[in-house]
C-alpha cells in the first residue's frame, strides 16, 4: 500500500494504524482566536487558529448559573500536539501557556510522538486509559476483513465499546487519580493552561465536562461544548474514512463512525456511571476524583469571572 502523507489531523485510528491522514479541506477555516470576544461568539470564533489541529478551542464565555461567564484565554482543550509544524507551535506560543496537560497513554505517544510544545512550557503526562480502544481499531481495520469488521463493530457493538469506555473514566481508579490530578493542575495554575488527548473528543471531552460543570456552567451548555468535536471534527474524519476505503482496508468505513464520534449517549454514560458510584455530581468531585473545596474553589475563581 503507498504512503498516505500527512496533513493537519491525526484520530485515534490514524494513530492506532501509524498511518498519517490527509484531510484536505479538514481544517474547516477556524477564526483566529480574539484576545476579547463577546459573549455572543459562535463556535466558530472560539476554535483556535493552530496551523495542525483542527479541534484546538477555547473554553471560554460559557454562562454558569450565576450569571458570570468562563474566562477567555485561560483554558484550552485540544487533540494531540504531535505533529505540529514551526508555525503551529508559533500559535501555541501565542497563548501564553504555562502548561500542556497531555492525557495519550505510553504507547499512543509511542506511536505519535511527543507533543511540540514552544519552549518554557512545561508538559503533565497524566495518561488516562483508553481501554485498549487504541490496539483494538488498528486490528479491526488492518484484518481487512468486512464480515470480521462487521461483526466487530456493527449491530451496535462498536457504540457499546464506546460506552464502557466512557464507564471505565470513572470506574477505572487510575482514571480517576489522572483526571482529579490534571483538574489540580488547572485550579492552581497561573498561566494558561492547555489539555488534550489523541483526537480531543472523548478523554477531553469529559475532562472539559467534569472541569464546566464544576465550576457551575449548566450541563446541558457543558454537553454542546462536548458535541462540538463532531463539526470541527467531520472534515478530516471523512477524508480518513474515504483514504481506509481507497486503500482496501475497509468496505465499509462508516463502521467507524461510533468511535470516531462524539455523542450525547457516550457522555450520558461517563455521567450516570459518577452517579451511580458516588451519588452525585458533587461526591463525585470530592470523592471519585478527590479534590477537596479548597480545590475546587480555586478551580471557580481562575476560571470564573
Amino acid at each position: 500500500m503507498a504512503p498516505i502523507r500527512r496533513a493537519i489531523s491525526t484520530s485515534v485510528l490514524a494513530l492506532a494504524l501509524a498511518m498519517p491522514v490527509v484531510s484536505g479541506t479538514a481544517q474547516a477555516s477556524p477564526a483566529v482566536h480574539p484576545a476579547h470576544p463577546a459573549s455572543s461568539t459562535v463556535a466558530a470564533q472560539r476554535v483556535l487558529a493552530v496551523p495542525g489541529t483542527v479541534n484546538a478551542r477555547d473554553v471560554g464565555g460559557y454562562r454558569t448559573y450565576d450569571g458570570k461567564s468562563t474566562r477567555w484565554g485561560v483554558l484550552y482543550r485540544a487533540e494531540t500536539l504531535s505533529k505540529l509544524p514551526p508555525e503551529g507551535v508559533g500559535a501555541l506560543a501565542g497563548l501564553g501557556l504555562g502548561s500542556v496537560i497531555d492525557l495519550r497513554t505510553a504507547p499512543e505517544a509511542q506511536a505519535d510522538g511527543a507533543d511540540r510544545l514552544p519552549a518554557g512550557v512545561t508538559s503533565v503526562v497524566q495518561p488516562v486509559d483508553d481501554t485498549s480502544l487504541f490496539a483494538f481499531i488498528g486490528m479491526v481495520v488492518r484484518s481487512k476483513d468486512p464480515v470480521y469488521q462487521e461483526q466487530q463493530l456493527g449491530g451496535g457493538k462498536a457504540e457499546a465499546r464506546m460506552d464502557a469506555l466512557y464507564r471505565a473514566f470513572v470506574t477505572n481508579a487510575a482514571n480517576r487519580a489522572a483526571l482529579g490530578a490534571a483538574i489540580r493542575v488547572v485550579a492552581n495554575a497561573k498561566e494558561p493552561t492547555l489539555f488534550h488527548c489523541s483526537s480531543g473528543k472523548d478523554r477531553t471531552g469529559v475532562l472539559a465536562d467534569t472541569i464546566l460543570r464544576a465550576v457551575g456552567v449548566p450541563a446541558g451548555t457543558s454537553e454542546g461544548d462536548y458535541l462540538l468535536s463532531n463539526q470541527l471534527r467531520a472534515a478530516s474524519d471523512a477524508a480518513l474514512k474515504s483514504q481506509i476505503k481507497a486503500a482496501g482496508l475497509m468496505q465499509d468505513p462508516d463502521l467507524l463512525d461510533p468511535l470516531l464520534q462524539v455523542r450525547g449517549s457516550y457522555l450520558d454514560a461517563f455521567r450516570a456511571q459518577a452517579v451511580a458510584d458516588y451519588g452525585s455530581f458533587g461526591d463525585f468531585l470530592s470523592r471519585g476524583l478527590g479534590l477537596d473545596t479548597l480545590t475546587l474553589l480555586k478551580l471557580r475563581l481562575r476560571l470564573v469571572g
